[in-house]
C-alpha cells in the first residue's frame, strides 16, 4: 500500500446529481422532485430530441440565459433519449406522484365546495392515500397538505438516484445547470454514492488536510477503471495555509453574491455559501472555500433558492459545519418544502429551524430571525428568513433577497430590535416570473400576463431607500446581486450598466453617500474589521 500523503486539489468540484441532473433544493423533496421531474426534465428533453438545432441556436442568445435548452451544440441526441428512456423507467413512480397530485387537485376544484372532505379520502388516487391530509382554509378553498417526514421514508424519496460528478475546473465557465443533464466525460469520475455518504467527508477534508489516496479510494469505492482519472485529482503540494482570525475585532468578509462569513476570535458565522473554487487563473479576486475557517460555528440559510442554497459548496463544507440554521417551514404545502427535513437526509446531524422574531445566543453573540417579505411570486412559502447578528453592540441586518413591499413591517422590528450598524440587502429588482421556478409546481396553466406580474424580485431604489431610513443604518451594501461570474452557472445573470438592477442600486448608493452613509454595491471579495463596541470601521481591504 502506498503510505505517501495527498491533497485533493482546491479545484475538483464535487457536484451533486439526481439522475444526471444538476441536484437543487426542489429535486431533493420528493414532492417537488417529482413535479421536476416530470414539468421540467422530461419536457426539455423531449424539447431536445424534436428540435436539437434550436436548442443550440438558443443557449447562444444572451437573452435566452437560464432557459429551458440543453447545451450540448446539438449533439449527443441519442444519449439524451436514452436519458429519458432512463428516467420514464428509473422515476416512474415520481411521474406516477406527479400525475396523482394533478388528479387530486382537480379532485378537489370539482368535488370539494365547503361541505366535509372526509369522502374524498376514499377518491384521491390510491398512491398519495396515507401521504396527504385534506384541508379548508377560512374562506372554505381546498388545499391538501403533505406529510413530507413519511414521504422522505417512502419509495418516492430515492436516494440510489443520488450521485457524484468528480472533476477538475480551469475557469469559471458552466452551461446553466438547471438546464442541462451531465453527460459522462472521459475526464469525469461518476460515484455512485448517496449525498449522505461519509466517504464525502473523508474526501473533502483532504483539501486542506493529507490523507492517504489508497484509503479514501476505497472508501468511495473506485474502480480500477475510475483510478487514473480518480489519482489525476491529487497532488502531494500543500494548498495555502488559512490563517484564523485572532483579533479583538468582528471581520466580515464577502465571499460573492449573498456568501458573508463574519468571524471573531472565538466564532465564525457563515451566510447562504455559494463559494468559488480555488486553483485556476482568476479575472476577478475572490475568496474562495480555502479561505474558510476550519469549524464554522452557524451556516445561516435565508431562503430555499438554488442560488442561496449551493449542495455543491454545502456537501464539501459539512465537515466542518457545526450547526445549519434554516427558516422554519413544516406547513406539508407543495411550494414549500421543509429544509430541516431536507438537510438532514442529506446528513447533516445538527438542524437548527428558525421562527421570525426567535433568538439563538452564544458567546456575546445572538442570531435573530427577521420576516422576510416578497420576493417568492405572492406564493405562501414560510422558509424565508432574514438574519439580524449581533456581536456585542455591534449589529448587521442580512436581509438577502428580501423586497421591502410593506414598509411598516421594518419599522415594526426596528422596533424591537433597534437601529443597525451595517444593512446588506439584495437588489436583484426584475427577477424572473413565476413559472421560471415554480413553473413545474403548477397543476395548470398560468397567463403570461399574470406569470410576468409575479416576480422573484428583491427591492428596487423606493423599498431599499425605507429599509436603510428604518433602521437607520450606518453602513449600507448591496449583495446578492448574481454579478460574480462563478455564478452564472447557477444564476444565469449578465447585467450591463443599463440594467434596471444596476441602475437602483447605483441610486441607492448615491443616496446613502449624500446622507454620509457609507455605501457601495459589493462584487468580488472585501474584508472589512469592525469594533464590537461601536460602528467603528477599523480597516477595509
Amino acid at each position: 500500500m502506498d503510505t505517501t500523503k495527498v491533497y485533493l486539489k482546491p479545484n475538483v468540484v464535487i457536484e451533486p446529481l439526481l439522475d444526471k441532473w444538476y441536484a437543487w433544493s426542489h429535486l431533493i423533496s420528493p414532492a417537488t422532485g417529482a413535479m421536476n421531474i416530470t414539468g421540467r426534465h422530461l419536457k426539455i428533453m423531449d424539447s431536445y430530441i424534436k428540435a436539437p438545432a434550436a436548442h443550440a441556436a438558443a443557449v447562444k442568445n444572451p437573452k435566452m440565459l437560464g432557459g429551458p435548452f440543453i447545451d450540448y451544440e446539438g449533439k449527443r441526441v441519442d444519449e439524451i433519449k436514452a436519458l429519458k428512456e432512463d428516467t420514464l423507467e428509473n422515476q416512474k413512480d415520481l411521474v406516477a406522484f406527479n400525475n396523482a397530485i394533478k388528479e387530486l387537485d382537480e379532485l378537489l376544484k370539482s368535488k370539494a365546495k365547503g361541505y366535509s372532505l372526509d369522502p374524498l379520502y376514499d377518491e384521491m388516487p390510491e398512491i398519495l392515500k396515507g401521504y396527504v391530509e385534506l384541508v379548508y382554509d377560512l374562506n372554505s378553498q381546498p388545499s391538501f397538505r403533505l406529510f413530507e417526514g413519511l414521504l422522505y421514508t417512502s419509495k418516492f424519496y430515492k436516494q440510489e438516484l443520488q450521485s457524484i460528478l468528480l472533476w477538475v475546473t480551469e475557469n469559471d465557465e458552466r452551461p446553466f445547470v438547471l438546464s442541462t443533464p451531465r453527460l459522462m466525460e472521459p475526464d469525469k469520475i461518476h460515484l455512485d454514492i448517496p449525498f449522505s455518504h461519509k466517504g464525502l467527508d473523508v474526501l473533502s477534508k483532504m483539501k486542506k488536510e493529507p490523507g492517504s489516496l489508497d484509503e479514501v479510494k476505497e472508501i468511495l469505492g473506485i474502480s480500477e477503471e475510475q483510478a487514473v482519472v480518480f489519482d489525476s485529482f491529487f497532488t502531494t503540494e500543500a494548498p495555502k495555509k488559512y490563517e484564523k482570525y485572532t483579533g479583538d475585532k468582528v471581520r466580515m468578509r464577502y465571499f460573492g453574491h449573498a456568501s458573508i462569513l463574519v468571524e471573531t476570535k472565538d466564532v465564525s458565522i457563515m451566510l447562504d455559501p455559494v463559494i468559488s473554487y480555488y486553483g485556476y487563473h482568476q479575472e476577478v479576486e475572490r475568496f474562495s472555500d480555502m479561505d474558510l475557517p476550519d469549524v464554522i460555528d452557524y451556516v445561516l440559510i435565508t431562503h430555499n433558492h438554488q442560488d442561496h442554497i449551493l449542495f455543491e459548496t454545502l456537501i464539501p463544507l459539512r465537515h466542518k459545519i457545526k450547526n445549519i440554521v434554516v427558516p422554519r417551514s413544516s406547513n406539508g404545502s407543495l411550494q414549500d418544502p421543509c429544509l430541516k427535513l431536507m438537510f438532514k437526509a442529506l446528513g447533516f446531524e445538527n438542524v437548527i429551524d428558525i421562527e421570525e422574531m426567535e433568538t439563538i445566543n452564544f458567546h456575546d453573540c445572538n442570531i435573530t430571525g427577521v420576516p422576510f417579505i416578497g420576493e417568492h411570486s405572492d406564493l405562501n412559502i414560510q422558509s424565508k428568513i432574514c438574519h439580524h447578528v449581533a456581536v456585542g453592540d455591534f449589529k448587521m441586518l442580512f436581509v438577502a433577497d428580501s423586497c421591502n413591499v410593506q414598509a411598516r413591517l421594518y419599522e415594526n422590528v426596528q422596533g424591537v430590535l433597534g437601529d443597525i450598524d451595517v444593512l446588506f440587502l439584495g437588489m436583484e429588482c426584475d427577477g424572473a416570473p413565476l413559472s421560471w421556478l415554480y413553473g413545474p409546481l403548477l397543476t395548470e396553466p398560468i397567463a403570461r400576463d399574470k406569470d410576468f406580474s409575479r416576480r422573484l424580485a428583491g427591492s428596487n431604489f423606493e423599498r431599499g431607500k425605507a429599509l436603510v431610513n428604518a433602521f437607520n443604518a450606518k453602513e449600507v451594501y448591496v449583495y446578492a446581486m448574481g454579478q460574480e461570474p462563478w455564478l452564472e452557472f447557477i444564476s444565469s445573470i449578465k447585467y450591463t450598466d443599463e440594467s434596471n438592477p444596476i441602475v437602483q442600486s447605483n441610486k441607492l448608493v448615491a443616496y446613502c453617500e449624500e446622507k454620509d452613509i457609507i455605501a457601495e454595491r459589493l462584487f468580488g471579495e472585501k474584508e472589512i474589521l469592525y469594533s464590537k463596541s461601536a460602528a467603528e470601521v477599523v480597516d477595509m481591504v
